[in-house]
């Protein structure tokens, strides 16, 4: 059996109860998280289906396509907070655009020349991205932007702050 076969009988198998079958999510949150197969958003925050939306993407990044999905998930369907959720270890903080790039190039044979949103320093992509959501203006709730830091190995969530600024 191949990987989308055991999921999609997961899918006949699972049963979603009340919450999931209500559109807006019921704790108005939406999780701005990385795609990575080691994060599992939904039981590291204790979620269920229907309480959250759950947005992923390489490096849990405030991409367009990200922005454009919480403008949605406000707007349309009664989202009041963002948590962005990065990890440590994360792919997007290992290497260089143009790195990537030449390994998608080599990969498909094609050229690639996409921002991919890697960064150098976590805790100020963190920030940036909580930065970049907080000035969205598609989104209706921009007052409750947090973001946090997963660390893989320690098992463990911290709120990322405002760095103090050397004055």
């Amino acid at each position: 059996m191949d990987a989308i076969d055991h999921v999609v009988m997961n899918a006949h198998l699972h049963y979603l109860g009340m919450a999931a079958r209500v559109i807006e999510p019921v704790m108005k949150l939406a999780v701005l998280t990385c795609m990575d197969a080691r994060i599992d958003a939904a039981a590291l925050l204790g979620l269920r289906p229907g309480d959250a939306h759950v947005i992923r993407n390489a490096g849990g990044r405030a991409s367009g396509d990200a922005l454009r999905s919480l403008a949605i998930s406000q707007a349309i369907l009664g989202t009041r907070e963002v948590m962005v959720l990065h990890h440590t270890d994360c792919a997007l903080g290992r290497f260089t655009e143009s790195d990537l790039a030449e390994r998608i190039t080599a990969a498909t044979g094609h050229p690639f020349a996409e921002e991919l949103g890697c960064f150098t320093d976590p805790i100020d992509a963190v920030l940036e991205d909580v930065d970049r959501l907080r000035g969205y203006t598609g989104l209706v709730h921009r007052d409750k932007v947090r973001g946090f830091m997963y660390d893989l190995a320690a098992n463990a969530l911290r709120e990322v702050l405002e760095r103090k600024s050397a004055c």
